[in-house]
């Protein structure tokens, strides 16, 4: 069972919201969009779903050709964003909804409620109303009913943005254990990078319509394919700089250092270096570290962390640094940076070579 989009578009009073695409998800796997609002994530579930029409290209489903299929002619569940739940009926009847609506008869609606009830820790609940649910419950009601209709596509749209913080990390956790247990093609969309590694499976990063890069997860994001694809799976995003690259020495704008390692293998010439926000530190942690002057504009203090947002010769980056530091606004200050963090981009945004503790993990 598989799900291919080949050369799948959308256009909207031509303006174009995707970008022609190939993607094949297989079954049983888990797949992360991931990418900033407006990036294109719900249009291409959407698309997937039959929910849209393609302006080109073909939705292939278990091999055949499914584009311009009503999405009720196909097994298709989709949970949004907004978890939609019936409040005048039951936990159980909004669970077996879509199966009366299939004719299935009572016994076997039965036996399929209470799986999915049990499947989703709902069995206690399944003679409540919605409302007497706390937000994840009703979450995990909206996602039975999705599941129960043993779909082999389901699409989960931000499923989890709206809950509290604990409810989130309390169905993160869970979401795998169900995908494992269903045997469906699952398609997340999320925001978040953090969300994506903890999901796992792959991911599919999206940036203005289109998909960057493809792959597992983890690979993802350790290899980005280019600056863009490394923009978007960073939270905060990656931080950027130019540098020149001759002979032995680079030059970031200002004291030439030695190159070391991957970076003393560069060609001669100009380059764009990325690095995340939690490599860069307030002190040198090794005697080959770069240092960087820079002058801090605003500090954000989370309890155990301090963001700390520098202007470096016109380029804002973000540090990511751990515990609590009181620093001056708009005074100089000098951060450091291990050079094995440094992915280092072409002119024309590819990566040239990934940082040396990723290339290793």
């Amino acid at each position: 069972m598989s799900l291919v989009l080949d050369g799948v578009s959308k256009v909207v009073e031509g303006q174009s919201h995707i970008y022609p695409t190939d993607l094949t998800l297989e079954r049983g796997t888990m797949n992360v969009l991931l990418g900033p609002t407006l990036s294109g994530k719900t249009t291409l579930m959407r698309l997937m779903a039959g929910l849209d029409v393609p302006a080109t290209g073909r939705v292939i489903w278990e091999g055949r050709d499914v584009t311009g299929m009503r999405v009720q002619d196909r097994k298709v569940a989709m949970v949004y964003q907004q978890f939609i739940n019936y409040p005048s009926m039951t936990v159980y009847d909004n669970i077996a909804s879509p199966l009366k609506l299939m004719g299935l008869n009572r016994a076997e609606i039965d036996r399929k409620v209470r799986e999915a009830a049990d499947l989703m820790q709902l069995a206690p609940m399944l003679d409540r109303k919605p409302l007497e649910l706390s937000g994840g419950q009703q979450q995990r009601c909206a996602l039975a009913r999705a599941l129960v209709k043993g779909a082999g596509l389901v699409l989960l749209d931000e499923p989890l943005a709206n809950l509290d913080y604990k409810l989130r990390e309390e169905l993160r956790a869970e979401i795998p254990r169900i995908f494992e247990e269903s045997g469906a093609i699952f398609v997340y969309a999320t925001t978040e990078p953090e969300e994506a590694l903890l999901l796992g499976g792959n991911v599919a990063t999206m940036w203005q319509g289109k998909i960057t890069q493809f792959g597992l997860t983890p690979a993802v994001y350790r290899q980005p394919r280019d600056a863009t694809t490394a923009r978007v799976f960073s939270d905060p995003p990656m931080n950027f700089t130019t540098f020149v690259k001759s002979g032995d020495q680079i030059n970031f704008g200002h004291a030439p250092a030695k190159a070391q390692g991957a970076l003393a293998q560069l060609a001669d010439g100009t380059y764009t270096a990325g690095f995340r926000p939690d490599h860069l530190h307030l002190t040198a942690q090794g005697p080959g570290d770069l240092q960087f002057d820079c002058t801090l504009r605003v500090t954000e203090i989370t309890g155990s962390e301090t963001f700390v947002h520098l202007d470096h010769t016109g380029d804002r980056w973000v540090g990511l640094i751990h515990g609590v530091h009181h620093l001056d606004f708009g005074t100089p200050i000098s951060v450091w940076l291990d050079a094995a963090h440094v992915y280092v981009f072409g002119e024309n945004g590819d990566l040239v070579a990934p940082a040396s503790y990723a290339a290793a993990a």
